[in-house]
């Protein structure tokens, strides 16, 4: 190695000289001193008192280095993706379909449900896959398949049967009542339940006949009988 003066010594000669890296630690710049020093020294054969110089003048400029510090930027956690949710739902949305609203980890998304949605059934939007649960409502309950309401209706139009118009939390209905149905508070329409989806059949519908009200003849009725009495005597 050929000699220099210390005072031409810069931290890249120093390191150089020594043999280590730019990120050595004391530990590491401690060592190689030790070996470049011992092969310089003027005591040994083959050494160079100016290269011991050298040598002593390196180890002291690394020493003199300020720590290098780095910097590393701060690290920001990204809020956590819900990749899974649960998608709460009425009968009506379930038997309709429809649009929803909704936020997500900060996002908005709109949701177009089809028509038929069962219990667990999946639904993916936007990388979230969303599972259906239904609400519990006693006037408006899926079963499976099938669709359960409660109809409303007066006591003469349930006593009287017949072909009736009730009202139901999905609309009002027309339906046929017989005297057997009115008996046992239910009619069953066959395939007017959930749409078929998917490997679901198509439900039935069952409503619930509930009695409104006593009754009592109206007087508009009254008068209308009494008219149409005197008109055919």
């Amino acid at each position: 190695m050929t000699a220099r003066t210390p005072t031409d010594l810069t931290p890249q000669a120093a390191r150089a000289l020594l043999g280590v890296a730019p990120g050595a630690d004391e530990r590491e710049l401690r060592a190689a001193y030790r070996e470049a020093a011992k092969r310089a020294h003027p005591d040994r054969p083959g050494g160079d008192a100016a290269l011991f110089r050298d040598v002593l003048a390196a180890y002291r400029l690394l020493q003199d280095l300020p720590a290098r510090t780095i910097h590393f930027p701060p690290v920001v956690a990204e809020p956590a993706r819900v990749d899974q949710a649960t998608l709460r739902i009425d009968a009506t949305m379930a038997f309709g379909g429809g649009t929803l609203d909704l936020a997500v980890d900060g996002r908005k998304l709109r949701l177009t449900l089809p028509a038929g949605l069962r219990e667990h059934d999946k639904v993916r939007v936007e990388g979230v896959l969303f599972r259906v649960a239904l609400d519990t409502d006693p006037d408006a309950l899926v079963r499976g398949d099938d669709l359960w309401l409660t109809a409303r209706l007066d006591a003469r139009s349930r006593a009287e049967g017949g072909r009736i118009e009730v009202a139901t939390a999905l609309g009002p209905r027309l339906v046929w009542i017989s005297t057997k149905a009115a008996a046992r508070g239910l009619v069953r329409l066959p395939g007017q339940g959930l749409p078929a989806r998917g490997k679901h059949r198509q439900g039935d519908l069952f409503l619930r006949l509930e009695t409104v009200g006593d009754g009592a003849e109206s007087a508009a009725r009254s008068l209308l009988k009494r008219f149409a009495a005197a008109w055919a005597a």
